[in-house]
């Protein structure tokens, strides 16, 4: 942004961050008023408003122009910064050995769905190389949310069942996330009238108590209409954690659509069944990010690649787009 300062960038970012003046003058160690004097001078040069002085304070749509650009000049700054090897924070070596220095690691915002994050989103991240000197900043949100944070420049990249990209984003095929209809035999025997191999119109599963992520999750729903023919609403159990949710389905709470990646295991010993072999709901998954050159950027998304790759099914035909608020990209719900 022509004519804007390095402090003025970082104390917007910081205020955003922290949701408040006062927690972002603590985080950059000066006073409050300082903060707003900052950000003053920056919607000053601007000529528009860039923050909502709420509780949490948020961005208007000029702000997101302008946070997008100084987050985009942080993460340049640090990779140069990396190259030149500035970025290195001091260690003392061993008794009597040579003082050593290693790379200060550089923050990377991603957001990305629950279902993902509790299956195989982490191993990407943990597969980067060694030489690669990054932090995470992990958002899990639900579709519209996402959107808007790839739009804001809060995140820098985003796993997401929104195949159109962002402006200012590039946007590829991850792969398919398939979920499977489980209960656990008891719930089978005690609600499904033992009934566990596909004849789902005759099981009683329209009025069998299911489990949903949240309110907004709508993939038990979507399946029920889709083998059933109609909309029943049977009792729920809400459940707002992937892993809780796994395990609360094979407690018997109730039945749930359980990722394969979740679920593959516990079927094969008997602790699940499955209640329509053969049958399943698969939601297409997409990576978003800046178009921004970064090789850090880069060798996240390779990882997240390579990762997919294995852990997802591949698109063998045109990606089906998300039908309603599923859970299973970060472009659905926060599942």
């Amino acid at each position: 942004m022509i004519g804007s300062t390095p402090d003025q960038l970082a104390t917007l970012r910081a205020l955003v961050e922290e949701g408040s003046f006062e927690a972002a003058a603590q985080r950059l160690h000066v006073t409050q008023p300082a903060v707003s004097q900052r950000v003053k001078q920056l919607e000053r040069l601007v000529g528009q408003v860039l923050v909502r002085r709420t509780l949490p304070v948020s961005t208007t749509a000029a702000g997101d122009v302008v946070l997008r650009y100084a987050r985009q000049v942080q993460l340049l700054e640090a990779e140069a910064a990396a190259e030149l090897g500035h970025g290195t924070a001091g260690g003392a070596g061993g008794a009597g050995g040579p003082a050593s220095t290693r790379p200060v690691p550089t923050s990377v915002a991603l957001a990305v769905n629950a279902d993902s994050l509790g299956t195989w989103f982490l191993g990407a991240l943990a597969s980067l190389p060694s030489t690669v000197a990054a932090v995470f900043d992990l958002h899990r949100e639900d579709q519209e949310h996402t959107t808007s944070l790839l739009r804001s420049g809060t995140v820098l990249a985003a796993v997401t069942s929104t195949r159109e990209p962002v402006q200012g984003c590039s946007s590829e095929p991850l792969g398919l996330m398939r979920y499977r209809a489980v209960a656990s035999p008891g719930f089978v025997e005690r609600w499904l009238d033992g009934d566990g191999d596909g004849r789902l119109a005759d099981s009683g599963l329209a009025t069998a108590p299911m489990i949903d992520f949240d309110r907004a999750d709508d993939l038990q729903q979507r399946f029920l209409r889709e083998e059933l023919g109609h909309d029943p609403r049977p009792p729920r159990t809400f459940v707002p954690a992937t892993a809780d949710f796994a395990r609360a389905v094979e407690l018997g709470l109730g039945w749930g659509m359980l990722p394969e990646q979740q679920c593959a295991d516990l079927l094969v010993d008997g602790r699940l069944v499955d209640l329509a072999p053969g049958r399943a709901i698969d939601v297409a998954l997409w990576w978003q990010r800046w178009t921004l050159p970064s090789p850090l950027l880069d060798a996240v998304t390779d990882a997240v690649r390579a990762t997919a790759a294995r852990e997802l099914r591949p698109v063998t035909r045109p990606a089906p787009p998300a039908v309603g608020p599923s859970r299973g990209g970060a472009a659905s719900v926060d599942r």
